[in-house]
């Protein structure tokens, strides 16, 4: 005699195969929204060291507006227009390696299991969070670590503090009398005219932190994002 429950255990097995389906289904869709969304609109980071105090902590977390839309659609005025003015915090990709697409979805799965708190190691090296300084057509020149910027047709110079609508403060090292501007991190340096797709960026911790005193002036490609809101920790939520 045919037996009932075997008939019914089998439809309870079909729908709990199907409900599987619908869960990793549902899953994968979340994955692929966030993946595109923190590829080409948003990114969170942390700020995983001292180098923008005092005006960022170690730890703080940042939603960026992300720039690597301009990579698929390179001629839009709009996307041309996003800002990047003095004093905004921008995330800088100095990542020139295009050979780790593989590990870098991974690395996107393994930050969406675990919001965001962990990923593979070294993969995000090249990513630096800064603060410009200077833009294109700027002849600038930097005394005591503090740049002083000649804009673009203006006839006198400025420091960066009187130019940048932003406020933020910046950290001086003491250093010895005779450091000078051969010093990688000193805080002098001749007069040079940034070009056309050139920006000037630098930590607000002036010490022996890596920007463009190190690098040299970057090009707007190097730039992935700029800081729209922190959200962490609670207590210093807010726009920058």
């Amino acid at each position: 005699m045919f037996n009932k429950s075997l008939r019914y255990s089998y439809t309870d097995k079909k729908n709990l195969a199907a409900r599987r389906r619908g869960v990793i289904f549902i899953v994968l869709a979340f994955f692929v929204i966030f993946l595109l969304l923190t590829n080409f609109f948003f990114s969170m980071r942390a700020l995983e060291n001292a180098s923008m105090q005092p005006s960022l902590n170690y730890g703080d977390r940042f939603l960026f507006l992300s720039f690597n839309i301009k990579k698929i659609l390179p001629y839009q005025p709009l996307i041309d227009a996003l800002p990047v003015e003095r004093g905004s915090i921008v995330m800088i990709d100095r990542n020139t390696s295009s050979g780790n697409t593989i590990k870098t979805v991974f690395n996107k799965l393994l930050r969406f299991f675990t919001a965001n708190r962990a990923g593979f190691p070294g993969i995000e090296d090249q990513l630096f969070i800064k603060r410009v300084i200077a833009l294109p057509g700027d002849r600038i020149s930097m005394t005591n670590y503090v740049l002083r910027i000649q804009p673009a047709g203006e006839r006198y110079a400025f420091t960066e503090f009187e130019l940048s609508d932003k406020r933020y403060e910046v950290i001086i090292p003491n250093v010895p009398a005779l450091w000078d501007e051969s010093i990688p991190f000193s805080g002098i340096m001749e007069e040079t005219v940034l070009g056309r797709d050139e920006f000037f960026v630098l930590s607000d911790d002036r010490s022996n932190t890596n920007d463009s005193r190190t690098w040299g002036p970057i090009p707007s490609a190097l730039i992935c994002g700029i800081e729209i809101f922190r959200y962490w920790p609670p207590a210093r939520i807010g726009f920058p």
